[in-house]
């Protein structure tokens, strides 16, 4: 990623973004006070430095008949083998997250399957086949309370995160 300075303007845009990627150009040009074309040419080098990563479509796992969402620690026989490792999980359709993380496992993978079967036969038969991992523990996830985009700072007082407002929500 090249150095690029974000200003708050480019926090605005961002955090239109963020909302929604698709938000109009002359939108966001209204809410930042600046041209449409100014808004465009801030939104082209931010991606052009590695500011913007993308834009994509979220489709619900569910709708395609994921039913199944887990979390699976991964401890490595040899630490150096990561690198190995991950290239392997790439190749692992439900795989659809890898963190290498702290603490007893080296990685966290977030799997999407049709069902429990589905997601025994992909630890059983896939990932602990997987040369170099020692072992692995699965948690269920019951419900996604919620997902979200990270928040841009400085871009929006009222959309930034509160301790105090949580706070303020739990001791109510």
């Amino acid at each position: 990623m090249t150095n690029y300075l974000i200003d708050d303007t480019d926090k605005k845009i961002l955090s239109y973004l963020t909302k929604d990627a698709r938000t109009a150009l002359s939108e966001i040009a209204q809410g930042t006070g600046i041209s449409a074309a100014a808004v465009n040419q801030r939104i082209r080098k931010m991606r052009d430095t590695g500011v913007i990563t993308g834009s994509r479509v979220e489709v619900k796992p569910a709708a395609l008949g994921l039913n199944v969402c887990a979390f699976v620690s991964v401890s490595l026989s040899e630490d150096n083998k990561y690198a190995e490792v991950v290239a392997a999980l790439k190749l692992v359709p439900e795989v659809v997250e890898c963190h290498f993380v702290t603490g007893r496992a080296a990685l966290l993978i977030k799997v999407f399957c049709y069902n429990n079967e589905h997601l025994m036969d992909v630890l059983l038969n896939t990932i602990q086949r997987i040369p170099y991992i020692s072992s692995t523990e699965t948690l269920l996830s019951l419900d996604e309370a919620f997902a979200r985009q990270v928040w841009v700072k400085g871009a929006n007082p009222e959309a930034a995160p509160s301790l105090s407002a949580a706070k303020g929500t739990l001791l109510r």
